[in-house]
């Protein structure tokens, strides 16, 4: 996307840098978990896939971005509120990833992936009056961070 000067704009850049940042940075933190100790932990059967996983997320990511895009080409009254929901959002994100793979911390990370659902709710919130389809972007991310939600407190509660 190009402006009418066939200039690039910022958010054109910084959107895919972030979202390519936060993945990425994601999956580093995951893969330390994954060297052994997720293997070795109690999960619940209907436990997804990890190929399963990493699809959603990829999906998510993509979806997220195009919210991203649709709203910032609006240029809303309101794009720092957005703006610092999304950046929130993409900490938590990375967070969780780091409390439950890296640092173990399941029932931290049980009530952070609970915050971090509520920030996708927030979004959708927020970028709802600027344009309906980047709002409905974000609900399969509500949706699959709430069910993460409660996939970590199944995870905590069967390894206390």
């Amino acid at each position: 996307m190009a402006n009418k000067n066939n200039k690039i704009i910022p958010y054109q850049l910084i959107i895919p840098l972030i979202t390519i940042l936060v993945a990425f940075v994601g999956s580093q933190l995951t893969n330390v978990g994954l060297n052994d100790w997720y293997f070795l932990i109690d999960k619940p059967a209907w436990t997804p896939p990890g190929s399963t996983i990493g699809m959603v997320w990829t999906v998510i990511f993509i979806l997220t971005a195009i919210s991203a895009f649709i709203v910032y080409s609006k240029k809303p009254k309101n794009i720092r509120a957005i703006t610092t929901l999304f950046i929130i959002n993409a900490g938590l994100n990375i967070f969780w990833s780091a409390l439950f793979f890296v640092f173990h911390a399941l029932q931290i990370a049980t009530v952070e992936a609970g915050i971090l659902a509520l920030s996708v709710v927030a979004l959708i919130i927020n970028i709802w009056p600027v344009s309906k389809i980047a709002s409905l972007l974000l609900i399969p991310y509500a949706a699959w961070v709430s069910f993460a939600t409660y996939l970590t407190y199944m995870v905590s509660s069967m390894n206390p």
